[in-house]
C-alpha cells in the first residue's frame, strides 16, 4: 500500500470518527480483526475490551518501549551519546546515523519513538548497557520488576528474534508507566520533529498515522515485522478522558489503524468526567445553638472523577454535628464529605463553615433558656391536664357502674 493511499484511508477513518466521538454516543463493542487486543481506561482501571490480551506474541518495534523506559530512567535528556555503527537491512527504519556523530539523548529518543529508528535504539542500548546483550539483560530484569509476566526480550530493537515477545496486556501496563513521563507524552503526540543535534539537522515524521490525522489520538508506538504482523499501542484523550489500546498481529497497516480507532472510539464514548463535589457548594446546614438561624457548611475543594456513562457516584456526610455554637472562624472544619464509587470511598473533602459564627449573646441564651423553660412548663401543664382528664373519665365510669348496680338490686 502506498503512503498516499494509507494517508487517504486514515483521513477517511478520521472523518468517520468525528461522529463516533459525539458526547453520549453509545456504541456496541467493536468488531476488530486483530487476534490479540486490549482497551483500558486508566482512571478507573477498567479493562473495557480484551481479546487474548495475555497471550505472548511477537511485538516488533513496540519492543522499543522498554528501550525508551530504561533510557529515561538511566540517562539525562541533555546528555550526548556517540552513535554506534549500525548495518541496517534495506527494509529497516533508520534515521541515517553515522558512526561517531554525537546526538543528545532527547533527539535519539525522538528518533526511536517517532521514526522507530533502529540505529538510534542500538546507540542507546550500547551506550547505556555497554553492549546490546547487556542492555537486553537489563530489559528483562526491569520487566520482571514491573511484573510483566508475559514479556521476554531478546533485542532492544524489535526485529524478529526467538524469545522476543510480550502481550497486549503487558504493553499497556508498560505504556501507562511511560506516560507518567512528560517528555514521553509530548514526543509521542508529535506528528513530526526536527533533530538539531548530530552532524546535520533531520526532520522526521511520526510513523503513527493516527497521531498525524486524528486529533484525539496522542500516541504511542507502531511496529511491524513478518512474524509480528502489524502492531500498534495507541492512546487517545477527549474531554478529560484517556484510553490506552493495543492491537497485535493485524494483517495490514490499514487493519491495524482501523482496529485501533474502533477501540478508541468505543472507549471514549463509554466514559465521561463527573463532578460530584464543587468547592464552595453548600452540602448541609446546621442549627446554631440558642438561635433559630442555621449555618451553611461548604466543600473546601472540587472532586472530578472519571466514570462510565450512567454510573452514579454517591455522597455521604460524616461527623456533622446536630448543632454549632460559636465563636468559630469561617472555614472551621465540622465534618467530611465522602465520595463513594463502586462501594468504596474514593475521595474525602473537609466540610467547613462558610462564614464566621459568633458566640450566642447573653440575651439569646436567656431567651433560649426562657423559651425552653416555657416549653417545659407548657408541656408539663398539658401532661397534667391530660392526666386529670383521664382520672375524671375513670371516676365517671365507676359512678355509672355503681348506679347501674343499685338499680338492678331494687
Amino acid at each position: 500500500m502506498t503512503a498516499r493511499v494509507r494517508l487517504a484511508l486514515v483521513a477517511a477513518l478520521a472523518a468517520t470518527a468525528v461522529l463516533a466521538f459525539a458526547p453520549g454516543a453509545r456504541a456496541a463493542p467493536p468488531t476488530i480483526r486483530a487476534p490479540a487486543a486490549i482497551l483500558v481506561e486508566p482512571a478507573t482501571g477498567d479493562v473495557v475490551f480484551q481479546r487474548d490480551a495475555s497471550q505472548p506474541r511477537a511485538i516488533a518495534s513496540t519492543t522499543k518501549l522498554m528501550t525508551v523506559l530504561l533510557t529515561l530512567e538511566r540517562a539525562k535528556l541533555s546528555q550526548t551519546m556517540t552513535a554506534v555503527r549500525y548495518h541496517a537491512l534495506p527494509a529497516e527504519s533508520v534515521i541515517g546515523l553515522r558512526a561517531g556523530e554525537r546526538l543528545t539523548v532527547a533527539d535519539l529518543l525522538r528518533g526511536v519513538l517517532l521514526a522507530s529508528a533502529n540505529d538510534a535504539a542500538a546507540t542507546l542500548a550500547t551506550r547505556i548497557g555497554g553492549s546490546e546483550s547487556a542492555f537486553v539483560a537489563l530489559m528483562n530484569r526491569r520487566a520482571r520488576e514491573l511484573k510483566l509476566s508475559h514479556t521476554h526480550y531478546a533485542t532492544p530493537i524489535g526485529l524478529d528474534a526467538p524469545g522476543n515477545r510480550s502481550s497486549a496486556e503487558d504493553l499497556v501496563k508498560l505504556t501507562l508507566i511511560l506516560r507518567r513521563n512528560a517528555f514521553f507524552r509530548a514526543v509521542t503526540d508529535l506528528p513530526r520533529s526536527t533533530l538539531h543535534s548530530g552532524q546535520r539537522e533531520r526532520t522526521i515524521l511520526n510513523r503513527n498515522l493516527l497521531v498525524r490525522n486524528v486529533p484525539e489520538v496522542n500516541g504511542v508506538k507502531t511496529g511491524h515485522t513478518l512474524s509480528a504482523g502489524y502492531v500498534l499501542v495507541g492512546s487517545a484523550s477527549k474531554a478529560g478522558v484517556t484510553v490506552i489500546s493495543a492491537v497485535l498481529g493485524d494483517p495490514s497497516e490499514a487493519a491495524r489503524d482501523a482496529d485501533s480507532l474502533a477501540l478508541i472510539r468505543y472507549g471514549l464514548g463509554r466514559y465521561h468526567l463527573v463532578t460530584p463535589v464543587r468547592r464552595g457548594h453548600a452540602f448541609a446546614t446546621v442549627k446554631l445553638a440558642h438561635r433559630t438561624e442555621r449555618a451553611q457548611l461548604v466543600a473546601t475543594r472540587t472532586v472530578v472523577r472519571t466514570a462510565r456513562r450512567g454510573e452514579k457516584l454517591r455522597i455521604r456526610l460524616a461527623d456533622v454535628p446536630a448543632e454549632l455554637d460559636g465563636p468559630l472562624p469561617a472555614g472551621t472544619r465540622v465534618g467530611t464529605i465522602e465520595v463513594r464509587w463502586r462501594g468504596h470511598t474514593v475521595a474525602s473533602v473537609p466540610l467547613v463553615t462558610r462564614r464566621a459564627i459568633a458566640a450566642a449573646s447573653v440575651l439569646q441564651r436567656g431567651d433560649d433558656l426562657l423559651g425552653r423553660t416555657l416549653t417545659v412548663v407548657i408541656l408539663s401543664a398539658v401532661a397534667l391536664a391530660s392526666l386529670q382528664l383521664v382520672l375524671l373519665r375513670r371516676r365517671a365510669v365507676r359512678c355509672r357502674r355503681r348506679r347501674a348496680g343499685s338499680s338492678g338490686i331494687a
